[in-house]
C-alpha cells in the first residue's frame, strides 16, 4: 500500500476500524498520531504535539520510546519474538515471574501470564471456582462485588462490573448473576463494613470469591475509598471461607503511591491481577498471581490443571520488556517521582474546585479527578484539552488525568490547566 496522507488515512480509518466504545463507522473523528517520544505524541496533521495526560490507558509509566524498554525489546527481537509455552519456557518468562513475586504482597508466590488485563480476570475467576470444585464444593460458583467496578469487557469481568449505570448494562440478564453490595464510602464508615460482613456471611455457602479493586475504582467511576473496607473484607473473607481477589490492574506498580493499592491497607489477597503498567506500555501483557494455597487446592482435584492456555502466553517479547520496565521502575525513586506529581495535580486542579458543573475533585497518587456533576460533553472538552496542548479521555461525568511517572512538574501544571479548561468546556 502506498503511503497515505492523513486525509486518505481518516477517510479508511472512518470506512475500517472499529474504535473501542464507538460505533461504526465512527461519528468522531480521531487524531492521528506519527509518533511518540518521553510524555508527548507528535501528530501527523503537522499541528505540533500533545503532552498525554493518560499514560495511554495509564500503561505507559515511564513515557514513549524509553531508550531502556527499547533496548529490552530489540534483545529480545533478536533471540526470539515469541515461542509457545506449552512444555516450553524461556527465561525472560521465568524472570517476570520471580520479580512479580518478590514485589507483591506477601504469599503470592504463582504467575500465570495472560495476554491482557481482562483474560487475567478471567483466569482469576476460573482459578477460584476450581479451587472451590477441587474441595468438593462446587456450589461456592459465585463472586462478591461493590458496586462502581470495572474489571474488564471479556464474560466473567463484564459480571461483576457495575449492572446500573456501567458500560455492559446492556448484558443484564445474560451475564452470571453475581452479588452485589452498595459502592465503598470514600471514608471509613462501619455501617458500610456491618453491610460488607453481613453480605459475605449471608452468601458464604455459594461464594468462590469476593473481587474488587483496592482503593482506587477505575473505569468504573474514577472513585477512592478507604484502605481500612479492605481489611474488613480479608476478615471477612477468612471466616466465612471464601478467597478474596484484588484487581490491581490500574493501581498497580505504584500508580496510587504504593507498589501495589493493597499495600495501604497490607492485606494480602489470595489472588491478584495485575496489567496495563506491566509492560510500561509497550505491547499487551497480564498476569494472574495466587498463593500456594489456591495452586494446591487446583492441583488436588480430580481435574488438578488449570485448564487455559492463550497462544501467546509467556510471549518472551512482552516478558523481556517486562522485566525491563519492572527494573526501571525499581531502579528508581518511584514514590518520589508519584508524590510529586501529586503535588502538582493538587496544585493545578485546585481551580476547579470553583467551576460551574464540578461536583467534586479528587487526586490520589498520580491520579487526578475532576467529576462534573453532569454527563460531560466529549467532543467540545477533548478539543479544550488539546487547546491547551494535551491529550485527555473523558467518559461519562469524569475529566480526570493519569499522567507518566516521568512528567516534568511544567508539564504536570499543563495538564491540570486543561483538565480545568475541559471541565469549563465540557
Amino acid at each position: 500500500m502506498p503511503e497515505l496522507t492523513v486525509p486518505e488515512l481518516l477517510e479508511l480509518d472512518r470506512r475500517h476500524v472499529w474504535h473501542p466504545y464507538g460505533p461504526m463507522p465512527g461519528r468522531q473523528e480521531p487524531l492521528v498520531v506519527e509518533s511518540a517520544s518521553g510524555v508527548r505524541l507528535r501528530l501527523a496533521d503537522g499541528s505540533g504535539e500533545l503532552v498525554d495526560g493518560m499514560s495511554s490507558w495509564w500503561s505507559a509509566i515511564h513515557g514513549y520510546n524509553h531508550p531502556v524498554l527499547n533496548e529490552a525489546a530489540r534483545g529480545q527481537l533478536e533471540r526470539m519474538s515469541h515461542v509457545m509455552f506449552g512444555g516450553l519456557t524461556h527465561e525472560p518468562a521465568v524472570r517476570l515471574a520471580k520479580l512479580l513475586v518478590d514485589m507483591s504482597p506477601e504469599g503470592l508466590e504463582h504467575v500465570f501470564l495472560a495476554d491482557s488485563g481482562s483474560v487475567s480476570v478471567e483466569v482469576a475467576v476460573k482459578m477460584c471456582l476450581q479451587y472451590w470444585r477441587s474441595l468438593g464444593r462446587p456450589r461456592k460458583q459465585r463472586l462478591l462485588t461493590w458496586r462502581g467496578g470495572y474489571h474488564g469487557d471479556t464474560w466473567q469481568p463484564m459480571s461483576v462490573c457495575d449492572p446500573e449505570g456501567g458500560m455492559h448494562e446492556l448484558w443484564t440478564g445474560v451475564l452470571p448473576r453475581q452479588v452485589f453490595v452498595g459502592p465503598p464510602p470514600a471514608a471509613y464508615e462501619e455501617s458500610y463494613a456491618e453491610e460488607l460482613r453481613a453480605s459475605i456471611e449471608r452468601h458464604a455457602d455459594e461464594l468462590a470469591a469476593v473481587i474488587v479493586e483496592p482503593v482506587v475504582q477505575g473505569a468504573g467511576g474514577m472513585r477512592f475509598h478507604s484502605p481500612a473496607y479492605l481489611r474488613v473484607l480479608r476478615e471477612a473473607c477468612d471466616a466465612h471461607d471464601v478467597l478474596l481477589v484484588f484487581d490491581e490492574i490500574a493501581t498497580g506498580f505504584g500508580r496510587t503511591g504504593a507498589l501495589f493499592a493493597a499495600e495501604h491497607a497490607a492485606v494480602p489477597p489470595d489472588v491478584m491481577c495485575v496489567g496495563k503498567a506491566l509492560t510500561g506500555g509497550y505491547m499487551t501483557m497480564a498476569a494472574t498471581l495466587c498463593t500456594s494455597r489456591v495452586a494446591d487446592g487446583i492441583s488436588r482435584g480430580e481435574v488438578p490443571v488449570l485448564a487455559h492456555g492463550p497462544t501467546f502466553m509467556g510471549n518472551p517479547l512482552a516478558a523481556a520488556v517486562a522485566c525491563a520496565s519492572i527494573e526501571l521502575l525499581l531502579g528508581q525513586d518511584w514514590l518520589t517521582e508519584v508524590k510529586r506529581i501529586e503535588a502538582g495535580l493538587r496544585d493545578g486542579l485546585a481551580a476547579a474546585s470553583d467551576l460551574p458543573g464540578v461536583e467534586e475533585v479528587r487526586v490520589l497518587g498520580a491520579i487526578g479527578v475532576v467529576q462534573l456533576d453532569h454527563a460531560v460533553d466529549m467532543k467540545a472538552a477533548s478539543e479544550a484539552a488539546v487547546r491547551e496542548g494535551v491529550w485527555l479521555r473523558p467518559f461519562r461525568d469524569l475529566i480526570y488525568t493519569m499522567p507518566p511517572y516521568v512528567t516534568g512538574d511544567a508539564d504536570v501544571a499543563r495538564i491540570a490547566r486543561a483538565v480545568c479548561a475541559a471541565a469549563r468546556e465540557g
